[in-house]
């Protein structure tokens, strides 16, 4: 193991209470996102014929709604934001394991290969079983390389993390390029095939459709490999700048993030939101992950200053020591709820959006109560556990103890 920065090897290897908060917001605030997915004709499959784009309550007739209003919010708040933030506390927790294992003069990248395996098949299975747009998998590749550039000088990671976000802004440029020169096309209609499949159809022929499609299913994570590489690089970089140090240092540098993410984010990511259609992998990939920054910084302030509910608090930070069984736990369960295999919500209720930001609230509730009840009896999650007992270390979504 090479060290390009002093270890403190007086210091034990605790858990950061902010970070179990982050995590289990974003946890909770992937399901924001992924909820509508659930919940859209054809689910997993709509993804790929634009679901995921929000409609505009201005278009509807007589004016926006209530409604409409109130779903574009819930979208603009969520889509995509807690998901990057959850990309960059992965690189923040493979910091910490690194300090640990040099605490301890253990070699590294060392045994975390074989947790990064045990990750891809958790989210191979996760993709074939459950669900269709699963992040596991391409978390556990680029933590392998992420892993091993941790033992690398800074200057090796730093040109690595810059090449990798300037190769991913080339990217999604030319593709809202092509976007913009395209006439405008009509609303796709969802495939009533599809649409049936997930409404009425059994659990095996979900499964051999997302075998059957694993390619186009699979291309989020290759298209945001770039993206990934400089979330998780990131997240380490400021894990060593002290982001999530107590104050008044740490408290500093969360105000900064805070007011440079949102203050720059937020109008960026309206302005794409405004612009339609054309501009929506430009906000999702490109505008995205500067808001998530400033959700981990405004976040970390309003802990610093008490100004969340002790109950959310720990609600959250229950979340968070089991991010990977919440995570999983909370598609599992709306599968069970929206798909045909089980109550078949979906199709009974239509496309919300109440309902829908109403199972956001109750699954979330639910997921807070059991991890919680879950922690009060045993020390780790049930996928955390499982595979703490297969490759030892600490889970995958989790930071050590």
């Amino acid at each position: 193991m090479t060290h390009d920065a002093p270890v403190d090897t007086r210091l034990p290897a605790t858990r950061l209470p902010l970070l179990d908060v982050l995590r289990g917001a974003a946890i909770l605030g992937t399901l924001m996102t992924n909820v509508w997915i659930f919940t859209a004709p054809g689910s997993e499959a709509s993804v790929l014929q634009g679901a995921m784009v929000a409609p505009d309550p201005f278009s509807e007739p007589g004016g926006p709604s209530v409604a409409g209003i109130a779903e574009t919010l819930f979208r603009f708040l969520s889509d995509g934001k807690f998901l990057s933030l959850l990309t960059v506390l992965f690189g923040v927790g493979l910091a910490i394991q690194y300090e640990s294992a040099a605490r301890r003069g253990a070699p590294w990248p060392g045994r975390y290969g074989r947790r990064a395996a045990f990750l891809f098949l958790e989210g191979t299975v996760h993709f074939v079983l459950v669900f269709a747009w699963d992040v596991l998998m391409g978390y556990a590749v680029t933590a392998l390389l992420t892993a091993w550039l941790l033992a690398r000088s800074e200057r090796v990671r730093r040109r690595v993390m810059w090449a990798a976000g300037a190769v991913h802004v080339a990217l999604i440029s030319l593709v809202t390029l092509a976007a913009l020169g395209r006439p405008d096309d009509a609303p796709v209609e969802p495939d009533p095939a599809l649409v049936d499949l997930y409404a009425r159809g059994g659990w095996g022929d979900q499964i051999g459709y997302r075998l059957g499609h694993a390619a186009g299913l699979r291309v989020e994570p290759v298209f945001t490999f770039g993206l990934l590489v400089f979330l998780f690089l990131l997240g380490v970089r400021l894990y060593r700048a002290g982001a999530f140090a107590p104050p008044p240092g740490g408290h500093r540098l969360r105000v900064r993030m805070a007011r440079w993410g949102l203050g720059l984010g937020m109008p960026l990511g309206a302005a794409a939101a405004l612009g339609g259609p054309d501009f929506f992998v430009l906000g999702r990939y490109g505008i995205v992950p500067l808001i998530a920054i400033g959700y981990l910084g405004l976040l970390g302030c309003a802990l610093d200053r008490a100004r969340l509910p002790r109950p959310l608090v720990g609600g959250l930070a229950s979340v968070g020591r089991t991010a990977l069984s919440c995570y999983v736990g909370q598609n599992l369960l709306c599968v069970l709820l929206c798909y045909g295999t089980g109550l078949g919500l979906a199709q009974r209720l239509g496309a919300g959006p109440w309902w829908v930001m109403g199972l956001w609230a109750g699954v979330s509730l639910l997921l807070v109560a059991g991890s919680g009840w879950w922690l009060r009896r045993f020390p780790r999650g049930p996928l955390e556990a499982v595979q703490h007992r297969v490759v030892g270390g600490p889970a995958a979504l989790t930071a050590p103890r």
